[in-house]
């Protein structure tokens, strides 16, 4: 009897030890099958202000709708105005931007009035005759719906057309609909501030090269600072984005202008853009524009080569046309998501005639200061400059913080 008792007793031990040295061995659990909550994982879909149509039209019901828009004003493939007129809104009259509303017209090219041969619609210019809508042209409209893709750069003009919309409809008590976009370089606020003196349609409102709002963020700025006349305040809507954030990456659908064709282009845009007001050429006239730089005078000290040329719906007649330049391609470059003088810095040092660098008048009316200009020549680095910034920068910062509509 003892011997069976002896025989159980290890039948019920010997599993029980083989168990627990697994136990003690593993120290890696096996994988579950199923990820718990793998749903929290999953990034939520963007939703555009556009996107929110059927909110939109309920807002512009029998109302007489004027939009502001170009290329990029798109739902899907599908453009604003065909999805508005589509569902019967009453649309009369397309204002059209700097660039046109096909987005074709070059950089500063005179924008003509028309008809649009697609819908039938007016099409009329605000960067020809005029760059404000006139009492004359908004007579007829209610509500202005407002629809570009901004770059997130203070001389990039769209926003100066959004305070001169604001500014027009505030003296005629017609409301502005905003529908927000991502701000592709949104992440972050730099550059020096606009200094009051050198406000102009490169510049209107006080605030850093590199300002860090979306359109609707901005407008809502231009209203509870005070910038419209008589400090007025537009009746203004922002429909906002969903499932959005300043951080995040946004790769743009629709070239936003002619010559910032990429994302790259468009990651480069504030820092190549100060060349704009130099004697120098930025790639107008190729296919890289806002990606390369250079000059005739530098063959022989910078490397790269390239030929402007004119090429229809993105540059006629660029700067240095048919002569090769010689300086730096930045095409490749891991460009991280912020404004750098580097490469300002570097073709001043490497250009030989230093007194036909800048377009003094010019960059300075871009830069929104003279400063940065005068700094340049005295040899100051970029860290020195942007000591010069931070305090401004600051009180920015804390101005923006009231408007910001995203996280």
């Amino acid at each position: 009897m003892a011997k069976y008792k002896i025989i159980i007793v290890a039948l019920v031990i010997l599993p029980l030890l083989s168990l627990c040295s697994k136990k003690a061995t593993s120290s890696v659990p096996e994988p579950a099958t199923e990820t718990p909550n793998a749903e929290k994982f999953i990034q939520p879909k963007l939703v555009l202000g556009a996107e929110q149509i059927d909110l939109l039209i309920t807002k512009v019901a029998s109302k007489s709708v004027a939009l502001v828009v170009n290329n990029t004003s798109l739902i899907g493939k599908t453009h604003l105005a065909d999805t508005l007129k589509s569902r019967g809104v009453n649309i009369r009259k397309i204002f059209a931007p700097e660039h046109g509303f096909r987005g074709t017209a070059d950089a500063g090219e005179h924008v003509k009035d028309g008809v649009d041969i697609k819908t039938g619609l007016s099409l009329v210019s605000l960067y020809g005759s005029n760059r404000k809508p006139t009492p004359e042209q908004l007579a007829d409209v209610d509500v202005i719906i407002f629809d570009i893709q901004d770059v997130g750069v203070r001389f990039y003009t769209y926003i100066s057309t959004l305070h001169l919309v604001m500014e027009a409809c505030s003296a005629l008590n017609k409301k502005v609909i905003v529908l927000d976009r991502p701000n592709p370089n949104g992440s972050y606020v730099d550059g020096p501030v606009l200094e009051p003196s050198f406000k102009s349609f490169l510049g209107m409102h006080t605030i850093p090269l590199v300002h860090g709002l979306t359109i609707g963020e901005l407008a809502q700025m231009i209203n509870g600072e005070g910038w419209l006349p008589e400090g007025r305040k537009c009746e203004l809507e922002v429909i906002t984005m969903k499932n959005w954030k300043h951080t995040d990456f946004y790769s743009l659908p629709e070239k936003p202008s002619p010559n910032l064709p990429n994302d790259q282009a468009i990651r480069l845009y504030p820092s190549l853009g100060l060349f704009e007001g130099t004697n120098l050429s930025v790639g107008r006239g190729t296919q890289m524009p806002f990606q390369v730089v250079g000059h005739p005078d530098l063959k022989g000290i910078m490397p790269f080569e390239f030929t402007p040329v004119s090429i229809v719906g993105m540059a006629k007649n660029p700067p240095y046309e048919n002569k090769a330049c010689y300086g730096l391609d930045l095409r490749t470059i891991q460009m991280p998501p912020s404004l750098t003088l580097k490469y300002l810095l570097e073709m001043y040092n490497a250009f030989p005639d230093k007194n036909k660098f800048f377009n003094d008048r010019n960059f300075d009316t871009h830069l929104g200061t003279s400063k940065l200009r005068e700094q340049i020549k005295a040899g100051l680095t970029e860290e020195a400059i942007r000591q010069t910034w931070q305090k401004d920068l600051d009180t920015y910062k804390q101005m923006r913080a009231k408007y910001l509509l995203y996280p």
